[in-house]
């Protein structure tokens, strides 16, 4: 754990105001759910949490079929980091956070579709690979995160197919998330 040097008090009501800083690095927008973990030792820490990150074995299962049917490689990512791949190295790409540009799409609920005339993207910083198509996974009209194809070298396009499958994983990622 790292200190930062700020501190700040809790007022009558019990909140704690989180300094716009830490906000802004962290990624931590309004309205955004927090975990509270406490230990022995009287720490009290605050973790975002993805409710993606429930269904991790799930997300990871489902990559694979996913991966095995279509042969690109599939991540399943939250609104901050990759929770699930298949078809691309685990340890280079999982937990990895997401770029800037894909976490834009998922806020605003748009899909994407290579060869549709958008530019190149990048899904996860700091990774070189692009993306194929890319869906939104909404549960409970809350978008929590985005299910996307990688392109695979065999193709720069996405055929209409790939961007159904896409649009599938990402309906049924959802309404798993529902139940």
């Amino acid at each position: 754990m790292k200190a930062t040097g700020i501190v700040r008090r809790i007022d009558d009501l019990g909140r704690v105001v989180i300094p716009k800083e830490i906000r802004r690095t962290m990624r931590i927008r309004e309205g955004d759910p927090l975990e509270i973990f406490t230990d022995n030792d009287g720490e009290v820490i605050f973790k975002k949490y993805s409710p993606i990150g429930e269904l991790g074995n799930f997300a990871s299962a489902y990559a694979d079929v996913l991966y095995k049917t279509s042969g690109f490689p599939v991540l399943v990512c939250d609104r901050d980091h990759v929770v699930a791949a298949a078809g691309v190295s685990k340890k280079e790409i999982l937990e990895r956070r997401i770029s800037t540009s894909l976490e834009d799409m998922i806020e605003n609920r748009k899909s994407y579709n290579a060869g549709n005339g958008e530019k190149k993207l990048q899904p996860v910083e700091g990774v070189d690979h692009y993306c194929l198509a890319q869906s939104p996974i909404i549960a409970a009209g809350d978008v929590c995160g985005s299910i996307l194809f990688l392109a695979n070298g065999t193709s720069d396009d996405a055929r209409e197919v790939e961007v159904k499958l896409i649009q599938a994983a990402a309906a049924f990622l959802g309404k798993q998330m529902e139940e």
